[in-house]
């Protein structure tokens, strides 16, 4: 099954597209990676990847600066942040075939029923990426938390294809998950997004262990992840327990001073994901009949602090 996906394109060469297209290219996928600011230091240097448990370096990689270099390919792994969606018909369009798979890795509600109007459905699954990693410098790439992966196709059960790709990120040294509810995943990841990413920015461009050492700022992150809860089962009739509400203010302690990927947006200028981290699942939620008030705040406050 795996020969299905022989040759793989990354769109969006950040902090994930670089990671697991890493990952992917060194177990011996053919990845090539759509890439712009970074395009000339990757073509001269590779890519190199920090983990706490190795590192891995690529002298050379397949980069390229347009989709028409790379041409039709069998897996599309979309590692855009949200807002490039916009560009998503320009930049994909060129990479797909009658039998492209596409899966989006991006953060928040929205991309997979873009993908599906602009693609078919058909086309398209995700994969939620319970991960901490950053860009350090063009091409350089440091894994704080390694995590896992959880992959579900849209609208439908996992098939054979998704299982495949699952095992693909699994022979590439990824913990993986597959699930038959990708709605339910996407609601799970914004358990920890909406929380973390708002409030790091929120209270002043703090870093995660600021949040989860304060009495004040986790009872807070506390209470928005009730709220997520609350909507997810509102809106797709999923239970996620409490218990992984707790789990997930574990991981957090565990994993440091980190910088949040919309913390780092925020502090370095560029646009941050207010729509599709806080905005879409504002809005489903309200559409579900559940008012969440500390989610419409802070979706509020991010929204303006963003703006300036």
């Amino acid at each position: 099954m795996e020969k299905l996906f022989s040759k793989i394109a990354i769109v969006g060469a950040g902090a994930i597209g670089c990671y697991y297209g890493a990952r992917l290219a060194r177990a011996g996928g053919d990845v090539r990676f759509l890439i712009r600011s970074d395009l000339a230091r990757v073509r001269e240097r590779g890519l190199r990847v920090k983990t706490p448990d190795e590192e891995i370096v690529l002298p050379g990689v397949h980069a390229a600066g347009t989709p028409e270099e790379i041409g039709p390919c069998d897996l599309v792994l979309v590692a855009l942040k949200t807002t490039a969606n916009a560009a998503l018909g320009r930049l994909l369009g060129p990479l797909v075939h009658g039998r492209t798979t596409i899966v989006t890795l991006q953060n928040g509600l929205g991309s997979d029923e873009e993908l599906a109007r602009l693609f078919g459905a058909e086309r398209v699954a995700g994969g939620l990426c319970f991960i901490g990693v950053n860009r350090v410098a063009p091409g350089e790439i440091v894994c704080l938390t390694p995590g896992s992966v959880s992959f579900g196709e849209f609208q439908r059960p996992a098939g054979g294809r998704v299982r495949a790709l699952a095992d693909m990120f699994s022979r590439a040294g990824v913990r993986t998950i597959v699930s038959d509810n990708l709605a339910e995943l996407r609601w799970k990841k914004l358990v920890w997004n909406v929380p973390f990413n708002g409030l790091a920015i929120a209270a002043g461009g703090v870093t995660t262990d600021v949040l989860t050492g304060d009495e004040e700022l986790l009872a807070a992150a506390r209470a928005l992840m009730l709220e997520i809860v609350a909507a997810a089962r509102a809106v797709t009739g999923c239970e996620i327990p409490p218990q992984f509400v707790e789990k997930q203010i574990e991981v957090t302690k565990a994993m440091g001073p980190y910088k949040p990927s919309s913390l780092i947006d925020f502090l370095e200028g560029r646009e941050v994901e207010v729509e599709s981290i806080w905005g879409e699942p504002l809005r489903r939620a309200r559409a579900a009949g559940v008012d969440a008030p500390r989610l419409a705040m802070l979706y509020a406050l991010v929204r303006r602090l963003a703006a300036r």
